[in-house]
């Protein structure tokens, strides 16, 4: 079963800021997390096990990036900008998305890296913008 957001979301899907980046080529699929490890959106393909797993495991490894960070750097409010994984059949990007969120891509190998980091940063500004809106409207904590 694919994912689908549940009444206990606290947000509205945001599902919809993952459509123009799975259509570039070698994205597999998309997420975007709360800070906490909650699916605030997801691929369609994507089952609700594998988003729930894979939110869960992206809210550590985003907290374990800004813990080796401050620790490598000496500097406790180190921020971090990207995470990109590697794997034997393609990658993981994840980009901070503001309000306590991440966007997450799981690709292919034959992605154009520097075409999906730069549509990854394009669709969180116009997160942002909605999350701005939003809050402005007393429709965010």
């Amino acid at each position: 079963m694919a994912y689908a957001p549940s009444r206990a979301d606290v947000h509205e899907d945001a599902s919809w800021v993952l459509d123009p980046l799975l259509g570039l080529t070698g994205v597999e699929h998309g997420l975007v997390v709360t800070s906490d490890g909650m699916v605030w959106g997801a691929s369609a393909g994507l089952r609700r096990e594998a988003a729930e797993g894979a939110s869960a495991m992206m809210s550590a490894l985003q907290g374990a990036a800004r813990a080796l960070s401050a620790a490598l750097s000496g500097d406790p409010a180190a921020e971090v900008r990207q995470i990109v994984v590697e794997t034997g059949d393609g990658y993981v990007f994840a980009l901070p998305a503001g309000h306590h969120s991440v966007l997450a891509l799981y690709t292919t190998r034959e992605v154009d890296m520097g075409k999906v980091t730069y549509e990854m940063q394009c669709q969180v500004a116009v997160l942002a913008g909605r999350l701005l809106r939003l809050q402005d409207r007393g429709g965010l904590d």
